[in-house]
């Protein structure tokens, strides 16, 4: 049976009024342009005739449809975009995040590291099919347990990928084996009391119990996080394909680690994932699988404004071809699909994107078995099912992706629920392999990256999970790339950011106003002054303020330093001589937690950074913050610093600063003297003598 919907259905009760009110009229595709053969860009029609549509060829740059009995309105007010899916803007799905690779090697040494790892991956019994994924996951272990740190292993895995990881000594015994290193399991995780880790002083690596044993994992248990977390200093998330999903293991303990940072297997897949938004180089052709078109709409909106063109090759093409007016199946139609894929026509029409669907199918029927008929892709008799790309669908790709530099394939070659493998992928296999050898960009998604690579493929990507892929192609915020710490988006260009950037470094944390910055600036032109602070606006105010001004010496970066002070100032060639701190939060509503900016991250990437004999200022107008400060820089500061007692007449109020030692007042610091109210600040000093 085939089945086309009627047109009314098109869009609603709004379209069916405008269809009964108009007596005469055309419903248009103009220049619609489509890949239909060997050539690109040849024109066809279709026309509803009584019930059901048939496709119709004609020399022509029209598209016409006529209904018997009805009258249409123009297309035009029939295909509405979602303009904000269609814009062709950049995706903010990935911030700019710390990884291991740029984490500094001597912070790990001594360190407990929790390392949450992909099972599907390292507990895989056929490893070599991902050599390049496993070996990334193996030197994320490898690099950390070589660099000191004390490393504990976290990750769920079912006997599915693996039949001999029953229990988690066996799953202990196979990473020993992999790793080359005693790895020792760890039992009884609760939820009640911290884990006892005693396990580390005799083993080299600790794997924790099978994560997929406890509810609390799933439902971002902060309790459990917590536990997972108990003496964990740096957690690092090396386990990409679950980044699309909020779990203890990967969001949940982000808030009980100073530092987060992404291993070499999630940062190398990370990269990858970037790379299928990039339209750099011509030709860039999505290959598209697998089903449920209205649930992935938003990501095919997307592709359609990315891609040179579209080819469908699964269960989705039929809802394209329905949406272009073909017959097809009544089973393979996607109920509420419609409106969705009519979209995505309009998309590729107003980009000029190119729309390749099968022409032919290899179909089965229940009462033949065994028994395979070629059919038309608008020609399927009823009870036949297709199950495989007829060999002018295969010719026709193969035309199509020859042209191409860069090739998206994402989604199975899959067309009901029984067919989970076609005899089709193999042929496209081997056209995408020739491709790579011939330096086509190719990156490969889901259960087709299982397909064996060849040893000269240099542009073969990997993606295993397509799920994570589809998230971002959405344009949502993966839940494990945003719990992880921030760095800065670029490399700043020192030499254009100051006169002389070789001159010492002084960097005012919270800027606000940027009062302190600029008066210093001005004071003294032998310094160079940074100010870091979150707020965006005040930033663009300081900078404006900065130009005005004449002001050589002085910068403000928009940025949040807990987590990108390391990566902003470890690369300025000068001498770190002081970092200030003051009022932290002065709009906050509650100054008890104006100390929260405070963490152990950015004190001790402070105190890192921080030449010999360099200062640190901070003052508030709350003691209780002000003690809090100065408590965190010296539990945290490594025995490194120590309260300056030097200050002259200065010092007074019970081992406060009396008076600000730099004569130039922050904008808040004003606000409080102006309004009678103390000031309570200190100065701490870098000495490596320290013990």
């Amino acid at each position: 049976m085939q089945f086309t919907a009627p047109i009314w259905q098109i869009r609603g009760n709004r379209v069916m009024s405008q269809l009964l009110n108009i007596v005469q009229a055309t419903f248009c595709l103009n220049k619609l342009r489509f890949y239909d053969g060997p050539k690109f860009l040849q024109q066809k029609s279709c026309s509803y005739l009584g019930n059901y549509a048939q496709l119709q060829k004609y020399q022509g740059l029209q598209v016409q449809l006529s209904l018997q009995g009805m009258v249409v309105v123009r297309v035009e007010c029939l295909f509405r975009c979602k303009a904000c899916l269609c814009s062709g803007e950049e995706l903010d799905a990935f911030p700019h995040i710390q990884t291991l690779r740029k984490f500094p090697k001597e912070e790990l040494d001594a360190k407990v590291v929790l390392v949450r790892f992909d099972s599907a991956i390292l507990f895989r019994e056929e490893q070599e099919q991902q050599s390049k994924l496993v070996s990334n996951a193996l030197f994320t272990i490898k690099y950390l347990y070589e660099s000191g740190a004390k490393v504990v292993l976290a990750s769920d895995w079912c006997t599915k990928s693996n039949p001999k990881l029953i229990h988690a000594e066996s799953a202990a015994d196979f990473l020993s084996s992999i790793l080359k290193c005693r790895v020792v399991p760890m039992c009884s995780i609760s939820c009640h009391t911290p884990s006892k880790r005693e396990g580390l002083e005799k083993a080299d690596i600790l794997l924790l119990e099978n994560l997929s044993e406890f509810k609390e994992e799933v439902a971002n248990c902060s309790k459990f996080a917590q536990l997972l977390s108990w003496g964990i200093d740096i957690f690092v998330n090396d386990s990409f394909s679950l980044s699309h999903k909020i779990l203890a293991s990967t969001v949940g303990v982000a808030r009980f680690c100073h530092s987060c940072v992404a291993g070499f297997h999630f940062e190398e897949s990370l990269c990858q994932l970037k790379k299928v938004a990039e339209t750099r180089g011509n030709s860039y052709v999505a290959l598209i699988g697998g089903g449920n078109l209205s649930q992935k709409a938003a990501a095919l909106h997307f592709l359609a404004s990315r891609c040179d063109g579209l080819v469908f090759i699964g269960k989705m093409s039929f809802q394209i071809m329905h949406a272009l007016g073909l017959s097809v199946p009544l089973d393979l139609v996607e109920y509420g699909a419609l409106n969705e894929a009519l979209d995505i026509v309009q998309i590729a029409y107003n980009r000029n994107t190119q729309i390749l669907y099968p022409k032919d199918f290899w179909c089965k029927n229940d009462c033949f078995p065994g028994k395979l008929e070629l059919f038309p892709s608008n020609g399927i008799l009823d009870g036949w099912v297709p199950v495989d790309l007829g060999p002018v669908s295969l010719d026709e790709i193969n035309s199509l992706l020859t042209k191409c530099e860069k090739v998206l394939w994402i989604g199975p070659l899959k067309f009901s629920d029984s067919n989970q493998h076609t005899n089709g992928a193999s042929p496209l296999t081997q056209m995408l392999d020739i491709l790579c050898q011939r330096k086509c960009d190719l990156t490969v998604v889901g259960s087709m990256a299982q397909m064996k690579k060849s040893s000269s493929d240099s542009g073969f990507n990997m993606l295993v999970n397509a799920s994570v892929v589809w998230e971002f192609l959405k344009g949502r915020k993966l839940p494990g790339v945003m719990a992880l710490d921030r760095a800065y988006p670029f490399e700043i260009n020192w030499n254009a950011t100051y006169c002389d950037p070789t001159q010492p470094l002084v960097v005012d944390i919270g800027s606000g106003n940027g009062l302190f910055i600029m008066g210093m600036a001005r004071k003294r032109t032998d310094l160079n002054f940074l100010g870091l602070e979150i707020n965006e606006k005040l930033t663009r105010h300081c900078v404006a303020s900065v130009q005005r001004s004449g002001i050589k010496n002085g910068y403000f970066i928009a940025t949040n330093a807990t987590s990108t002070f390391r990566s902003i100032v470890s690369s300025y060639p000068g001498d770190l001589v002081l970092v200030s701190i003051q009022c932290p939060n002065p709009d906050f509503n509650k100054p008890e937690h104006r100390w929260r900016m405070l963490q152990r991250t950015l004190v001790e990437a402070v105190v890192d950074l921080l030449t010999s004999d360099g200062k640190v200022f901070l003052q508030s107008d709350i003691e209780a913050v002000a003690i809090r400060m100065r408590e965190q820089f010296l539990k945290y500061g490594k025995g490194k610093l120590s309260v300056v007692h030097d200050q002259g007449d200065t010092k007074s109020r019970e081992g406060w600063l009396e008076e600000n030692p730099f004569g130039v007042r922050s904008d808040w610091e004003q606000h409080v003297i102006y309004r009678g109210a103390p000031m309570y600040r200190l100065m701490l000093s870098k000495s490596t003598s320290i013990e």
